[in-house]
């Protein structure tokens, strides 16, 4: 018999009775019956219940046993009574007679229990991360990545992509975050790159004719951490084509994501057809530029309504330019206790508010004060029938700028009685988030955001430049790289009007994938960085490798990468990136665990000709 198993603790089933097994793995628990030592065994596939009796001939060394001890044991398969079995896991038939036992690794008292679901400080689970990990949920979370990954690679190679790997070591680039840069011993003073991304050398393979490639990309980048984002490393599926436009990018990656979402995403509907929403209505319509499209509710500008109004805050801001009035239609919300809450979320953000009208059945109070008569005349109206209750609009917006505006904001809005609407004002870049955040908080408070969905949309036509309102100062607002719509015609024009052709994947309210076209023409490439204030000279110094490259026959290419954390994030429906991490960092980017960062040596800092200077 194999040293230490014959059968993991998933294999044993009724086929199995009266046989001698051996089975190694972890004690989940312990449950002492009066005499009978019950014990759950656990490996990475599954759990055997194994059991002993003062008849055993190791009953005493079983007796010693506890949580997390990793054991050998040999037993015989016996069937359990009916009135016992466990439908619920594979071995729930049988369970086995210890008749030898081996301790192979002793446990001390545990910092945290591997059995039950009891919540842990995160500092605690990532301190004893290898503890943390044997967990089920963990130990799920990892298969399902590791399925994830192995179904991408598939579907990649499917799709007649092959995989090449690019350098982890390489120069720094500016990509849009801060660089880890590594001393090199051999170049005193001078400093390599992790890379952010692939990004150079994607485009390079393509310069160097191959047509297609992928690969599962290590990507190293010094961000400061959300639930959705790690600050130190994270895994995309990388891609890149020579010879295409921006369609033939999504219709290369829808499939293999779709797919991967139909296969891991139990059950739950995966969108079929992907809109194509650009940059400038996602911001109008949802606040953000990855849109939860399970929510459907779309933000619409009203400024006109309030143009003149008798709400002078709304009358009053609309006087400067570049200043709008949006609003957020709330279907159902239109109750004041609702609105009261919308309004402290505001104020939980930092507005002094939001402005709300809700819509309801006209009451004989409203009717009364309208035509100057008393309650129990309106009541007698109503009953006779010369009066039908009809539906007014209420709140304080409401009172201010009168019941036609708002008869129209309501027509606008296709709201019905019973329904709300909140709105913001001012510069739409200063309080997109908050709105965009309300909408959230609107659709999931009031169920209408379809949690059994995953929802799909490419978010299109980025912008590539800005200008700062202080310097005025024009600089890349997204992807220096990407192929500006028109080519070099479009960057004679308004640089804030000019669009790229760059794209990304919004589903469920996270970015799944970023990509473009390329800019792969150099003296596109110049003139791109040169409006954003870049001289040749600088361009050719932080990107040198590839701008010499495009000098030899580059082609036209294109691609994507897509986060896989935040793909198994959403299809193990976790909320936090570290659950779908093997040993990740925490929120200081700190390894626990293994003490990183830390104080390097003396002889190393030597070595590399290095001194550390320590802040004030």
């Amino acid at each position: 018999m194999h040293a230490y198993r014959s059968h993991t603790c998933a294999d044993l089933t009724k086929a199995n009775v009266g046989e001698t097994v051996r089975l190694s793995g972890w004690v989940h628990r312990v449950r002492d019956h009066g005499g009978l030592l019950f014990i759950d065994l656990r490996d990475h596939y599954g759990i055997t219940q194994v059991m002993a009796d003062p008849d055993s001939p190791v009953f005493a060394e079983i007796e010693k046993v506890r949580s997390e001890w990793c054991i050998r044991i040999d037993g015989n398969v016996m069937a359990r009574d009916e009135s016992l079995v466990n439908p619920k896991i594979p071995t729930g038939e049988i369970e086995v007679f210890i008749r030898d036992i081996e301790v192979l690794g002793a446990a001390e008292e545990l910092p945290l229990m591997v059995f039950g679901d009891q919540e842990y400080p995160e500092e605690t689970r990532l301190k004893y991360r290898y503890l943390d990990l044997r967990r089920e949920k963990l130990q799920r979370n990892m298969k399902l990545r590791s399925d994830v990954v192995a179904s991408m690679r598939k579907r990649m190679w499917d799709t007649g992509f092959r995989e090449f790997q690019t350098p982890i070591i390489t120069s720094s680039s500016p990509e849009g975050a801060r660089d880890f840069l590594i001393p090199s011993r051999l170049h005193p003073g001078k400093f390599y790159a992790l890379p952010q991304a692939p990004q150079q050398f994607k485009q390079l393979i393509m310069v160097s004719g191959y047509d297609k490639y992928f690969q599962i990309a290590p990507c190293f980048r010094d961000e400061d951490p959300r639930a959705d984002r790690s600050p130190t490393d994270f895994y995309q599926l990388d891609l890149e084509m020579s010879f295409v436009e921006q369609q033939d990018v999504f219709d290369t990656i829808q499939p293999v994501l779709t797919g991967v979402f139909e296969e891991f995403g139990g059950g739950r509907k995966v969108d079929q057809t992907w809109e194509q929403i650009s940059y400038r209505d996602a911001a109008l319509w949802y606040g953000t530029d990855k849109p939860d499209l399970r929510n459907p509710i779309k933000m619409q500008v009203v400024s006109d309504h309030f143009r003149d109004s008798g709400f002078a805050i709304f009358a009053k801001l609309l006087e400067t330019e570049g200043t709008e009035i949006r609003a957020i239609p709330a279907p159902s919300g239109g109750s004041r206790k609702f609105c009261d809450r919308m309004n402290a979320f505001a104020q939980k953000e930092g507005l002094p508010g939001m402005g709300y009208i809700f819509w309801r059945k006209q009451s004989a109070d409203s009717i009364a004060q309208e035509r100057g008569i008393t309650v129990k005349e309106v009541n007698a109206l109503i009953k006779s029938g010369e009066i039908t209750l009809g539906e007014e609009a209420a709140g304080p917006l409401a009172k201010n700028i009168g019941p036609e505006r708002t008869e129209a904001i309501r027509q606008q809005l296709g709201l019905q009685v019973g329904d709300a609407a909140f709105f913001l004002g001012g510069k739409p870049k200063a309080f997109e988030g908050v709105a965009g955040k309300a909408r959230t908080v609107i659709g999931d408070e009031l169920g209408l955001t379809d949690q059994d969905r995953f929802a799909f949309a490419w978010i299109v036509d980025f912008p590539i430049y800005e200008r700062d309102e202080d310097s005025g100062k024009i600089d890349f607002e997204h992807n220096p790289f990407s192929m500006p719509q028109g080519g070099m015609a479009a960057l004679e024009g308004n640089p804030e009007e000019i669009l790229g052709y760059q794209y990304d994947l919004a589903c469920n309210g996270y970015e799944l994938v970023s990509g473009a076209i390329r800019n792969h023409r150099p003296e596109i490439m110049f003139k791109a960085f040169e409006i954003a204030g870049y001289g040749k000279e600088e361009v050719e110094k932080r990107f040198g490798g590839m701008v010499n490259a495009f000098q030899y026959g580059a082609p036209p290419h294109g691609g994507c990468a897509a986060g896989i954390d935040r793909i198994v994030m959403l299809l193990a429906d976790e909320a936090n990136i570290r659950e779908v991490i093997m040993f990740p960092m925490n929120q200081r980017a700190e390894d626990l665990m293994m003490g990183a960062p830390n104080d390097p040596m003396n002889e190393q800092l030597r070595e590399l000709s290095l001194r550390v200077v320590l802040p004030d």
